[in-house]
């Protein structure tokens, strides 16, 4: 697989045709989409008005994949941060997380640093702001204050229900505090 700077070249690639360079910008998504890929998309699409027939604004591409980049890098400081305190950490004996501290690569990897499973359901503003604010909130929240939105920091949480899975969403933004269980069949 080919990596996000790849990618992101093809897309400021002028020569390339504009259905090549959109494949390409969707593929930065597959490398780092913090709203998850679906929402992400969708937030691209309308802050940088990517018209349905892409030959209309083939520059519009351009203005996505650069507020995806400047996103990612300061996910990218963030994560060589944690890595480099982790490594000081380790080297004075402590092997495990503090309690507050974040891990900034999940098992999911780069993606859903802020998820939105309603892609019409996110935080209003461009990434890289959400992104720096998800960065500045606390790790968890403290015991027994419940679910807090690390974008908005709001305590209002709203159930959506998706295809499998039940979740709880922040009010205001629509990031996804906690998955509350499985979507019920009803017989």
């Amino acid at each position: 697989m080919s990596s996000f700077t790849t990618h992101r070249r093809r897309v400021l690639d002028q020569a390339l045709p504009a259905r090549v360079r959109h494949t390409n910008l969707r593929c930065c998504l597959v490398q780092f989409a913090p709203y998850g890929f679906r929402a992400t998309y969708d937030h691209l699409c309308h802050s940088a008005g990517i018209p349905r027939p892409l030959d209309k604004d083939p520059d519009s591409l351009v203005r996505a994949v650069e507020e995806l980049h400047a996103a990612r890098r300061l996910w990218l400081a963030h994560v060589h941060a944690f890595a480099a305190q982790r490594r000081r950490e380790k080297a004075g004996g402590q092997r495990e997380l503090r309690r507050d501290q974040m891990r900034p690569v999940r098992q999911r990897g780069w993606q859903d640093i802020a998820y939105c499973p309603d892609p019409s359901f996110r935080p209003e503003g461009e990434l890289s702001a959400v992104v720096g604010r998800v960065l500045r909130s606390p790790g968890r929240a403290a015991a027994g204050s419940g679910l807090v939105c690390r974008v908005r920091g709001g305590r209002d949480g709203v159930a959506w229900d998706g295809s499998l899975w039940v979740h709880r969403l922040c009010a205001t933004c629509g990031v996804s505090l906690a998955v509350v269980g499985p979507v019920r069949d009803v017989v």
